[in-house]
């Protein structure tokens, strides 16, 4: 799918704030757990205990600037993913957390004005390649960086590991 597009329809889960670090999207003190599925039973714990039992597959978070801050831990972009979000909406990621979020097959979607037009419930088309974002609920657009086409294959495949599988079994 090199070069190609993807397409992501959902709802919002949650409108969260600035500077979201990944000790409020998965708690440190659950660093011991190895079974990378079971992290997605403390997403968001402590901050916002009501989003994990409420997120359905597939919906998304929208966040204001600095997503991801703070340490580099891999566990708080795998709680998102086995959690089953869809995809994470911010005006800015963390440099470590945005690659994260691609690696394990998470859309990352930079988007400086998405917390101020999107609200829990809306419907929302995102054009990864393009850029933009459609809120089908409140019938705006939203401009968006697009993802680099490496990324969008990333994504698309579920992240860098099955990407390198596909990629290793047909070079056999």
């Amino acid at each position: 799918m090199s070069g190609g597009s993807l397409t992501l329809r959902g709802r919002v889960r949650a409108v969260l704030g600035e500077n979201i670090d990944t000790d409020i999207i998965y708690p440190g003190r659950y660093l011991n757990i190895t079974d990378r599925e079971k992290t997605a039973e403390h997403l968001f714990e402590l901050a916002y205990p009501e989003i994990r039992p409420a997120l359905q597959p597939g919906e998304f978070i929208v966040a204001a600037r600095n997503f991801g801050c703070g340490s580099s831990r891999e566990q708080a972009a795998a709680a998102l993913k086995f959690a089953g979000a869809g995809a994470v909406i911010a005006a800015s990621f963390a440099r470590i957390f945005f690659r994260n979020a691609i690696n394990l097959g998470i859309p990352a979607v930079v988007a400086p004005d998405a917390a101020a037009l999107c609200a829990p419930g809306d419907e929302l088309e995102i054009d990864l390649a393009a850029g933009q974002i459609r809120n089908l609920t409140r019938n705006v657009t939203i401009s968006a960086a697009p993802l680099d086409p490496r990324a969008v294959e990333l994504v698309s495949t579920g992240g860098l590991i099955p990407y390198l599988k596909r990629k290793h079994a047909a070079a056999s």
